[in-house]
């Protein structure tokens, strides 16, 4: 390993053409293939004329950049494509016509959705084709677009299903309506059939619809389903369409669910909240205005961290929009309006913060729009201008109303506001010493930190390395160029469990804040992040997976943003290195090493060393196993369920100990690495 920098290539100099001359001028130029009119770029630059414009035809657009539609073409990209065909579905229970849908993985590896909802049209459309090949075959068409087929719908975009077709190297759509059941099958896209009668609809399955396909190998990178990413998906469309039943079955173990919550986001809230010691009783409340229709339910606990979930016409609104700020807004007023006519706030006393009223608060919004204005195909975030306002008077309403109501529940939330807002006080005068200090800026910098001497943080890796043995070998094994080296001596504070005005308070917190040069919380600034690979490389033992989680606690609370954009990743060094005579190998797991013995025949004949810490190899090895970009092995980590994601952390990581217990000797047998 070198710590110099490979060489770049200049770019090559052009030269300049010369003037154009004039039709009247009526030079005599050199024929148009005579490479002596060309400078030596241009006649090595491929021909680019009108027969380089290509127009794709159909659906070739999609399979050519299939990420456009669906984000992806991971594991993330193929559970998409499920999404889009169920959405369709949940837009019929939307509309009033659907009572139950079933999720089937088949053997084969296709998946089949199937509805009780009116079934796709397939008489004759004006295109000549029938209605059926026309949503399943062209972009942007459909019955959401006409407002009297779908009030409200989550695909208003109109290139879901047509986009899984283009992506699926086999589809089959059954449509039943009046008694009849019409099919069609398609390959990548193409119909290879017409749509045809097949016969009456079987015996109590008079209408709907089913869709089966076959995610294209071509396409994807992987093509088998997981079962836990989509039923949590389809959990989730439950809770929010209350008394509608899905049915999610695997094939392939019998694995099977039945979703069905009467109480709907009431009971959301409840699941959020069941490892938690909730404060009071679900706030629910509900009403249509101008044709909008909104479910709020929320519940303080008694942890630290904000638990928000908001959608549109079931689509989850990952990042937000107008809907989340109108109801923080109307939340923010009526809870000071109410702290102050009931004197728990007096007027020298400063207002309680939209963040104060975040701490411990579990919130799930419903909202279902006929028109809403999505930022981008992925619909994570609202645009509609008109819904603040719209949910700030129907919040403030609902919530005035609620507080008048319940005043013991309302002093209880009051009461929790002004402990947070006493925490964020002294939290703040914590930074502001800190920042006299010169601490938490992005000039200054923990001791330490080995930084790297690349300056764009695009080419930076930041690895907080357990130990400051490991953290002499990683410095010493390094690309001084490229990788940071942060060492981390114990275990940091559980954020879970604590206040943020702790984590000033704590010097391993404070120089991880410095190094990334972020700040954290609601200082967060990702536009100021040193590194956009940050590495997390502990032991792998007991205590490494318990610094690990705490690390990941840490990010996943108080600097989400950078889970998920994509910037932390978990380093995996090898557990042994095996010899065997001139042999001489590193493997990374138990299993890896059976087989990598079976290859080499004679088991018996081999000497290994089970690396229990990093500080075991020296700079040269942790470089080969674990800090090469060529050879290493990185987990990346990311927030597909953040759901999930917050249950966990509050079983491992928070107060109640039941939960924990429970969790412990569900998994036990499933423990690997143990140190006993």
């Amino acid at each position: 390993m070198s710590d110099n920098p490979p060489p770049t290539n200049s770019a090559a100099s052009k030269t300049p053409a010369s003037a154009a001359p004039t039709a009247a001028s009526k030079p005599n130029p050199a024929p148009p293939s005579s490479p002596s009119n060309l400078s030596l770029d241009e006649q090595k630059a491929p021909k680019y004329d009108a027969s380089s414009i290509q127009v794709l035809e159909g659906l070739e657009a999609v399979r050519k950049r299939p990420a456009m539609y669906i984000g992806d073409v991971g594991v993330r990209g193929l559970h998409h494509c499920v999404y889009e065909v169920v959405d369709n579905s949940i837009d019929e229970a939307l509309a009033g016509y659907c009572k139950e849908i079933s999720v089937n993985i088949h053997k084969d590896g296709s998946v089949s959705v199937v509805d009780d909802g009116r079934g796709i049209p397939v008489e004759k459309h004006a295109s000549g084709k029938s209605a059926l090949e026309v949503v399943m075959t062209i972009l942007h068409a459909g019955g959401k677009f006409d407002k009297n087929s779908y009030k409200v719908s989550g695909g208003l975009h109109g290139v879901g299903v047509s986009c899984v077709n283009a992506l699926s190297d086999w589809m089959e759509v059954y449509s039943r309506r009046d008694g009849k059941e019409y099919m069609q099958r398609y390959e990548r896209g193409k119909p290879v059939t017409p749509v045809k009668e097949v016969g009456p609809a079987p015996a109590g399955q008079s209408h709907g619809t089913t869709v089966r396909f076959h995610p294209d190998s071509q396409i994807f990178e992987t093509i088998e389903y997981q079962y836990d990413i989509l039923v949590n998906r389809l959990r989730e469309l439950a809770y929010l369409n209350k008394g509608i039943r899905i049915i999610m079955l695997d094939e392939r173990n019998g694995q099977t669910e039945t979703l069905h919550y009467s109480g709907g986001i009431i009971e959301f809230v409840s699941h959020l909240n069941k490892n938690k010691t909730a404060l009071h009783p679900v706030i629910y409340f509900e009403k249509t205005m101008d044709n909008i229709q909104a479910e709020v339910a929320l519940q303080y606990n008694d942890g630290y961290s904000e638990n928000l979930f908001s959608y549109v016409n079931s689509i989850h609104t990952i990042e937000g929009g107008t809907h989340v700020v109108g109801l923080r807004a109307a939340l923010t007023r009526s809870m000071n309006n109410y702290a102050k006519e009931n004197k728990l706030l007096k007027d020298k006393d400063s207002s309680i913060s939209s963040d104060d009223l975040r701490e411990g608060l579990s919130v799930v919004i419903s909202l279902r729009i006929p028109q809403p204005q999505f930022e981008g195909q992925t619909k994570t975030k609202l645009g509609n201008t008109e819904v603040k306002g719209l949910m700030e008077s129907l919040c403030g309403d609902a919530l005035r109303t609620y507080l008048e109501e319940h005043p013991a529940e309302a002093r209880t939330i009051v009461s929790k506001s002004m402990t947070a807002m006493a925490a964020r006080e002294a939290a703040q005068k914590a930074k502001d010493l800190i920042r006299r200090k010169g601490a938490l800026e992005s000039s200054v910098l923990p001791g330490k930190l080995a930084d790297c001497s690349d300056e764009n943080p695009e080419n930076c890796e930041l690895y907080i390395v357990e130990g400051d043995s490991a953290g002499g070998s990683a410095k010493q094994g390094r690309d001084r160029r490229t990788q940071a080296i942060l060492p981390l001596r114990g275990k940091i504070l559980n954020v879970e469990k604590a206040q943020i005005h702790k984590l000033l308070e704590s010097e391993a917190i404070r120089n991880l804040i410095m190094a990334f040069g972020t700040n954290f919380g609601s200082d967060f600034d990702r536009a100021k992040l040193r590194y956009h690979k940050i590495i997390i490389m502990t032991d792998a033992d007991v205590d490494g997976a318990h610094i690990r989680t705490l690390l990941l606690t840490l990010f996943y609370r108080h600097m989400k943003e950078l889970v998920e954009r994509g910037h932390i990743y978990i380093a995996q060094p090898p557990l042994y290195k095996v010899k065997a005579g001139a042999k001489e190998a590193y493997v990374y797991s138990d299993a890896e090493l059976a087989k990598l013995l079976a290859s080499w025949g004679d088991p018996k004949n081999y000497h290994s060393q089970r690396y229990k810490g990093l500080g075991e190899m020296n700079p040269a090895q942790l470089w080969e196993t674990t800090m090469d970009p060529a050879k290493r092995t990185l987990l990346q980590v990311t927030v597909d369920d953040a759901m999930k994601a917050d249950e966990l952390f509050t079983i491992l990581m928070g107060d109640a100990v039941e939960p924990r217990r429970q969790y412990i000797e569900r998994y036990a047998k499933e423990v690997q690495n143990l140190d006993v």
